[in-house]
């Protein structure tokens, strides 16, 4: 006759320990609810895991008066493949105390003013506009949340990533090493993904300078959001291409194909850059009003178009335009080669600007 063996049906387990375990985190739970394993939301379930729990919960030895001891919790180990971690037994889960119960009940409506007060926010953010409701809440739940007072570093120069953050109130700035502000951000926007995604040290630092509220997604969680949402991989990856762009804009290079938005360079500083750097080539640009060109031969400006203006005309209109998007493109068409410059380049910038400060007195 087959021996029968004790069963702890309901338990939870801790997870305490872990070495480069590439799905489990230090502090995350582990349930098991009718002899079944659950896992945290988004997370796979490791069947190095699972064999390893039904070892401990099927074993009489183990759990004989497991949940009564008063010394040291049992240690386990999940076998070990990529990674490692160890967890301990925690509780059972069916709680047999008022103080228990009321406890439970006190970290349920915690949770959901939690995802009361961030749902709305997230949800208006583009990189999560495929998500489903569902799918956001379960990842609001794997986001950890953190107070940042005014003046205060969240990413160090050279240090490697380790989070992705999104800032749910106040305003951060990126600084470069000379202590000068690169771009600043605020609600909404979503930093760190550079050296997550590129696998390389955090290139400038960034402080707060108002009291900032971030949630941050860890980079093992990040993982595991991307694996199974691939269409924000390609959101990330979109915006680690332009924030690339805009870093190189602002070092003074910029390369045939570039593309980016005027909101994050001026008009004016677009055209210097092109003319300092002598190059050849057309800047196409889709602005509120309408499309805009503009050729260049060795920095010199030989033809501009803007609605129904042609060259200064063209120039001086599109001075004053504060958004839109840019492409730039190495050489120009055939035949403007032979044109002369439209006029002197820093002539026509300063003349531009003096008629826009003139239309506003």
């Amino acid at each position: 006759m087959k021996k029968q063996v004790d069963k702890l049906n309901n338990a939870i387990f801790l997870v305490t320990e872990e070495h480069s375990c590439p799905i489990y985190n230090v502090g995350e739970e582990l349930k098991v609810e009718n002899f079944c394993l659950s896992v945290p939301a988004f997370k796979p379930q490791c069947l190095y895991l699972s064999q390893s729990i039904m070892n401990v919960i099927t074993t009489r030895a183990t759990f004989s008066g497991l949940s009564r001891r008063t010394g040291p919790k049992t240690r386990f180990d999940c076998g070990g493949c990529q990674g490692m971690i160890y967890f301990e037994f925690k509780k059972e889960k069916d709680f047999a105390t008022l103080q228990m119960k009321l406890l439970i009940e006190s970290e349920l409506r915690r949770r959901k003013q939690h995802l009361d007060r961030f749902f709305s926010i997230l949800r208006n953010l583009d990189v999560f506009e495929a998500l489903d409701d569902d799918a956001l809440i379960d990842l609001i739940m794997l986001l950890e949340m953190k107070n940042v007072p005014i003046d205060r570093v969240i990413l160090k120069k050279d240090e490697p990533g380790s989070h992705l953050f999104i800032i749910l109130d106040g305003r951060v700035a990126v600084i470069d090493e000379d202590g000068s502000r690169i771009t600043e951000f605020g609600q909404g926007a979503i930093f760190g993904e550079m050296s997550l995604l590129s696998d390389e040290p955090v290139t400038n630092a960034v402080y707060t300078i108002a009291d900032t509220q971030v949630a941050m997604l860890s980079l093992k969680n990040l993982r595991h959001v991307l694996k199974k949402y691939p269409v924000l991989q390609i959101f990330l990856f979109k915006l680690l291409v332009d924030r690339a762009q805009t870093m190189t804009l602002r070092s003074g290079n910029i390369t045939s194909g570039m593309s980016g938005e005027l909101a994050e360079i001026s008009i004016v500083d677009l055209l210097q850059l092109i003319n300092s750097a002598q190059k050849t080539g057309t800047i196409d640009l889709i602005l509120e009003e309408g499309k805009a060109v503009v050729c260049f031969k060795e920095g010199e400006i030989v033809q501009a178009r803007f609605k129904n203006h042609r060259d200064k005309d063209a120039i001086y209109a599109m001075l004053g335009v504060k958004s839109g998007r840019f492409t730039y493109t190495k050489g120009i068409a055939p035949g403007l080669g032979a044109l002369p410059p439209i006029g002197g380049f820093i002539g026509l910038i300063m003349e531009g600007l003096q008629r826009i400060d003139e239309d506003k007195d």
